[in-house]
């Protein structure tokens, strides 16, 4: 065995070039947007503006700074910019701009992150303008060759035209001359009913490299002299490790390095992950679990439980007078639901490459966020961020794990600094990944509400008692002290994620109680629970006041027109009036967030030995606007799968301080033979820009859950379902 010593140390743009990677670090010309000083430079790097690159042979390159994780966020960004930008979509290709690209450029790309269903709602403009402004600097560059006004010249699909004497040119034959010319400072866009390329259906962009197995994922990389890394930390979160034998497994075939890293994790170093892992498996180590190590769920539970009481809460959405409201209320329903932890588990576990050198350190990683993956490699390495790089590589899935939180990140960086001038790739185990996650936050949730003797709901009381995921990943964004994530879906008003119902006396509150599992954004985030909570409880509701859940429900929707129109469209279309198939139940819902309103109804069965199918799911969508119709319907039907696979097995429950589900068997998702006919429906209204990666997701569980108790009469208020007896009661 080598010693350490022994490795090959290959240079920065060795090992750059070798990966078919140095493109990456360095293909953007200059730091700043200026412009090349001959036509046979520009010809060289024939840069439009920073969205736009034009190839002499016509290919349209368009850079995306946001990422791509199986969304479409690519595809449907790109068609923006072609959209504005008048090519041809046949030749268009995407690129990553990099982080430290961004940096040096001041934020010329702007935002960075992808969650929250912000990819193209949060970017559309400037993408657009972007466009705009390069296929204005292409027509300017064909009207000067032509010594014609440029108003004079029209342009489609990549091709410019002279009105008045019909010349011709294309966008690659003018591209060196355009990279000279000053863009505008203004554009004017084009009105969404005139789009011929965005708002249609077109395939994806990273379709085939999936397909033909081409596409590189973070765990796929490989470098001139790459090591890899197995890394475990200590199952309890706050624990650290007491001692572990590194001379145990140091003389294991491969072994190059063992070592501890922070207070908490051991770490083997090895020429192949196999050997890295088997000699990690072999490692002899002994934690300080800490008082966290007595933690379980029954005692979180517990905790959660006293929140529901407690006499102090954060206020989220409050008017009129609840405890008037209830006390004279011809009736009081009450009731009481909760959500487990629920793990990202994505098909790629977190992992990492890095190169570190006393001057520059560069990381290879699938991030949700370049520039908050900068940050954390700057903050890991010890160098400014300036000296430092993230390359950014197609997602194994997101979810929003590998978004605020770049721990898997800051660990290969570290490792990496321990093995100067030495790629190195660290991968988590499914077993790391499972135990070590962010999970979506444990709530439960007491709802009361007042009925008058018509039946009519009069006041709403709901507590929710539970984590904070701002306090733990983002404190600078709490609010005096209170989480406004909590309450998505529930706020009085707004674009983002506004309650559908006008409820005379509402008060929503929460009781902030965070155990030591860490949260994090998962997929949807704090909608899902609150849809769960409110809308199962409308049906509780409509039921005690003897009046069908979707009249109960619209009663209280005239001053909320879009909700309404959603929640209308899946009753026609799942066919609310008329008789289901026999054994076949319906339930609906409806939730807004992200800043669009959707709704969903599903038709179930349930077997005498409470067997669960569910048959059909419609989902209705309005987005403000549609850029990929097409993209839309597979992210509502991923949603599905999403949301179906948490309200059905997903629970993540703590044993001893840690989390008991380590792997698919014990934590499974959705199969195919369980997966419902999905039917969407898009209604986009315009005027406003909402997500689509999120929000279906939040209806796909209270649709289920109200047509359960269509079937079975029961109520199910504690996920998951596989836990839940289904025989009718």
């Amino acid at each position: 065995m080598r010693s350490d010593r022994e490795i090959s140390r290959p240079s920065r743009r060795a090992v750059l070039a070798g990966a078919g990677l140095f493109s990456l670090g360095f293909h953007i010309p200059g730091l700043a947007p200026a412009r090349a000083a001959t036509p046979e430079a520009a010809a060289a790097v024939p840069e439009i503006n920073a969205w736009v690159v034009v190839k002499p042979d016509e290919t349209v390159v368009i850079r995306i700074a946001r990422s791509e994780m199986g969304q479409g966020t690519l595809t449907g960004l790109a068609q923006l910019v072609a959209e504005e930008l008048d090519c041809d979509w046949a030749r268009v290709t995407t690129e990553y701009p990099s982080p430290g690209q961004n940096l040096a450029r001041k934020r010329i790309w702007g935002d960075y992150s992808t969650g929250g269903s912000r990819g193209i709602r949060e970017s559309h403009e400037y993408v657009r303008k972007g466009g705009a402004a390069a296929r204005t600097t292409l027509v300017a560059a064909a009207a000067k060759g032509w010594g014609v006004p440029a108003g004079e010249c029209r342009t489609e699909r990549g091709v410019i035209t002279h009105g008045p004497s019909g010349r011709k040119t294309t966008y690659g034959a003018v591209a060196a001359e355009a990279a000279t010319i000053e863009p505008p400072k203004e554009v004017v866009l084009k009105d969404p009913k005139d789009w011929t390329l965005a708002g249609k259906p077109l395939k994806r962009l990273d379709t085939l490299p999936k397909l033909d197995g081409s596409q590189v994922y973070g765990i796929d990389l490989t470098l001139p002299g790459l090591l890899n890394a197995a890394i475990r930390d200590c199952p309890v979160t706050g624990g650290s490790v007491k001692s572990f034998d590194a001379a145990a497994v140091s003389g294991m075939p491969g072994v190059k390095r063992v070592l501890q890293l922070g207070d908490s994790a051991v770490v083997v170093v090895a020429d192949t992950f196999w050997r890295a892992k088997t000699a990690l498996d072999a490692l002899p180590v002994v934690w300080d679990e800490g008082p966290n190590g007595k933690v379980s769920s029954e005692t979180i539970a517990a905790t959660l439980r006293e929140g529901l009481d407690a006499g102090e809460a954060f206020v989220g959405n409050k008017s009129g007078d609840v405890a008037g409201a209830l006390k004279g209320a011809a009736k009081v329903v009450e009731a009481v639901y909760g959500v487990p932890f629920q793990n990202h588990a994505t098909m790629e576990p977190m992992n990492a490459t890095a190169l570190w050198t006393a001057e520059r350190c560069e990381v290879w990683a699938p991030t949700q966020n370049g520039e908050a993956a900068l940050a954390a490699t700057a903050e890991a390495s010890g160098l400014p961020a300036t000296a430092c790089e993230v390359h950014k590589i197609h997602l194994g899935g997101g979810f929003g794990r590998r978004g605020a939180t770049h721990d898997w990140l800051r660990q290969a960086v570290q490792i990496a600094k321990e093995m100067p001038g030495t790629p190195v790739k660290l991968i988590w185990t499914r077993e790391e990944d499972m135990i070590h996650g962010r999970y979506h936050p444990v709530t439960q949730c007491r709802l009361r509400a007042a009925l008058d003797q018509d039946g009519n709901l009069t006041g709403l009381h709901m507590r929710i008692s539970g984590q904070s995921i701002l306090a733990s990943v983002a404190p600078q964004r709490m609010v005096e002290g209170r989480d406004p994530v909590t309450f998505q879906g529930l706020n009085p008003g707004g674009p983002e994620a506004a309650i559908g119902y006008t409820i005379p006396n509402i008060l929503i509150d929460h009781a902030m109680r965070n155990p030591h599992i860490l949260p994090g954004f998962w997929r949807g985030v704090n909608l899902n629970p609150n849809a769960i909570y409110l809308e199962c409880f409308m049906d509780e509701l409509a039921h005690a006041a003897g009046q069908d859940p979707l009249a109960f429900r619209l009663k209280l929707m005239g001053n909320h027109p879009k909700h309404r129109a959603v929640l209308q469209a899946v009753a026609d279309k799942i066919g609310w009036d008329s008789k289901p198939p026999e054994g076949v139940h319906r339930g609906l819902c409806q939730t807004m967030g992200f800043g669009s309103y959707v709704a969903g109804a599903a038709e179930v069965s349930v077997s005498e030995a409470g067997e669960l199918k569910i048959h059909r799911i419609v989902a209705a969508t309005d987005p403000g606007h549609a850029v990929n119709p097409q993209q839309i319907d597979a992210q509502v039907a991923g949603s599905f799968v999403y949301g179906l696979s948490a309200a059905l097995y997903g629970a993540c429950t703590v044993k001893d301080g840690r989390i008991e589900q380590t792997n698919f068997d014990s934590y499974p998702v959705m199969r195919m033979d369980a997966m419902p006919v999905v039917e969407t429906i898009l209604m986009p209204s315009g005027g406003f820009w909402g997500g689509v990666g999120e929000p279906t997701i939040a209806v796909a569980a209270p649709a289920v859950l109200n047509a359960v108790f269509a079937a079975t009469g029961k109520r199910v208020r504690h996920l998951p379902l596989k836990d839940a007896d289904l025989r009718r009661a």
